[in-house]
């Protein structure tokens, strides 16, 4: 079909995050799609996904579920994706320039990477022992083939467990030692090219605001000028599918929109693109005196619902039970903590190098919860007021008992999540004075990990399923060769491969870069190994 006639296709998208947006790009400037022939369908009131940072705008502080960081040479198809759309802040440029303007400006450094008793270690030491460094090269040199199902645990002593190498690596990729080991090789080998400066994080980049703003809002104003109809509020449960000259075609698409149920006939030309699972779906958000629920009822969840619906007895659809059978190894609990004034931010600069703008990350790594946070330069919001600092943190450990609140992090309010970081830092004598003026947000999200799971091949199905002539998916459950889930990049990708390939488009996807083949990228790797 010629590109030109692909202008009365219709496209069905399922799920508004940001691989369904950045896919309707691709139809539009791409597959020469008209926007008004392009549907997004999303379960609940705002687009976005997972990236969904917000005000609360009630004096209630800010919330986000993550925060994402990039590396240009890393993350190729988000920065494609980036060069096609305009900003809303900078008129007569994209947003990949605005990213650019502000990173030639800003650069991340984080002069205290490990924080032990309230004081910065030594952190560029890696601490590995001899037999896990030849057990890092050992499975550089594996076959994926055969780690299926394995865990990282299982490879490694467990010393590794206890360097600064692991503490920095999981505190910056968010990796347990139950987590999938062929996902911890993946990230390994992808991201080879930054791994001397994983004591400083010197090669990560920051968006110009949060991730909402800088990202979604300007695709999603784009799509909305070119005509896309998105439709909110609205479950899509299942598809149908009918068979044609040996291929299987989606024939319907079924869905729920409050109380009434309708279904959407698929024509002959159009296509369908479906993102599976949600790692941010069954997410509960506390408050300074209210503890978030633990919600982990798949069943309430329409991302992993519709999946399993999909799936059955269809098994190149990939196995969301992997993913989503075991929330005590894929949750965390996080807290966005907002300054109504400085003191905070002023004890802590101790920490910071004070030549940056913006920063890394602190690990506490004597917490039991195993806390991390991350202090955001200003404004992280666009609108946000001069005299407000905001600090986003995780727990890695959330169900052991903290070092001086004696709880389950997953059973602590917001204040007193915050009373065990003031506690850690070493701040105690001004308790008083900054709970006054903080607000700290707790957030419980059972499957934030879940696609870290350990899994084999044929868990997750391909980006194009075989045999199929008009279905893609999309996402972080679908599977990418060597590519790395829990990133925009992945999300990126998969639309750029569905749309590309679905509609038989002479354009490749834009490469996967592999520093592991460059002999100065891996010797220097191997050198830090040693340090």
């Amino acid at each position: 079909m010629a590109l030109s006639e692909k202008n009365n296709s219709k496209a069905y998208l399922v799920g508004g995050g940001i691989s369904s947006l950045a896919a309707a790009v691709y139809l539009i400037n791409d597959g020469d799609f008209r926007g008004e022939n392009i549907k997004i369908f999303e379960q609940s009131k705002k687009i976005g996904g997972s990236l969904d940072s917000q005000d609360l705008s009630s004096g209630d502080g800010y919330v986000m579920r993550g925060v994402r960081m990039f590396e240009e040479k890393a993350f190729t198809c988000v920065f494609d994706l980036m060069s096609q759309i305009p900003s809303l802040t900078m008129p007569g440029k994209t947003i990949r320039e605005e990213f650019v303007d502000f990173n030639q400006k800003n650069r991340s450094y984080s002069k205290s990477r490990l924080l032990k008793n309230g004081k910065a270690i030594d952190a560029r030491p890696l601490g590995l022992k001899l037999k896990d460094r030849f057990k890092i090269f050992s499975l550089l040199l594996k076959r994926e083939s055969s780690l299926n199902d394995l865990e990282i645990q299982d490879h490694f002593t467990p010393a590794f467990f206890k360097s600064n190498f692991w503490y920095e690596f999981c505190t910056v990729f968010a990796f347990q030692p139950w987590h999938s080991l062929i996902e911890f090789r993946r990230y390994f080998i992808r991201f080879i090219q930054s791994f001397p400066n994983i004591d400083t994080v010197e090669g990560i980049e920051i968006a110009p605001y949060n991730q909402y703003e800088f990202l979604v809002l300007p695709i999603v104003d784009w799509l909305e000028e070119h005509g896309v109809e998105f439709v909110l509020g609205t479950e899509v449960v299942n598809l149908d599918f009918d068979s044609d000259k040996g291929e299987e075609k989606v024939s319907k698409i079924y869905f729920k929109k409050g109380e009434m149920v309708g279904r959407v006939l698929v024509e002959e030309d159009d296509y369908v693109f479906v993102t599976l699972g949600s790692i941010v779906t069954n997410s509960s958000f506390g408050s300074m005196t209210r503890v978030p629920i633990l919600n982990y009822d798949k069943d309430k969840s329409p991302a992993w619902t519709f999946w399993e619906n999909i799936s059955k007895n269809r098994p190149e659809f990939g196995k969301p039970s992997v993913f989503n059978s075991d929330v005590n190894k894929s949750k965390w609990t996080s807290f966005t903590i907002t300054f109504r004034d400085s003191i905070f931010f002023e004890l802590i600069g101790k920490f910071i190098n004070k030549k940056v703008t913006t920063y890394g990350g602190l690990n506490l790594v004597d917490s039991n919860w195993f806390m991390s946070i991350v202090l955001t330069y200003k404004p992280y919001f666009i609108n946000q007021p001069k005299e407000i600092n905001l600090c986003w943190g995780m727990g890695l450990s959330p169900d052991k008992e903290g070092n001086f609140v004696k709880k389950k992090m997953t059973e602590c309010t917001g204040e007193e999540i915050l009373t065990e970081l003031i506690y850690h830092l070493g701040f105690e004598e001004y308790l008083e004075e900054i709970l006054k003026s903080a607000i700290c947000i707790p957030c419980m999200t059972p499957y934030v990990t879940s696609h870290f799971l350990p899994r084999r091949a044929g868990d997750r199905p391909l980006v194009i399923p075989v045999g199929y002539a008009n279905l893609a998916f999309l996402g972080q459950y679908c599977e990418i060769p060597k590519d790395v889930v829990f990133t925009v990049e992945y999300a990126v990708r998969s639309a750029q491969t569905a749309v590309f390939g679905l509609l038989g488009l002479k354009k490749e996807t834009v490469p996967i870069y592999n520093g592991f083949l460059n002999i100065r990228v891996l010797l220097s790797a191997l050198r830090t190994l040693f340090r």
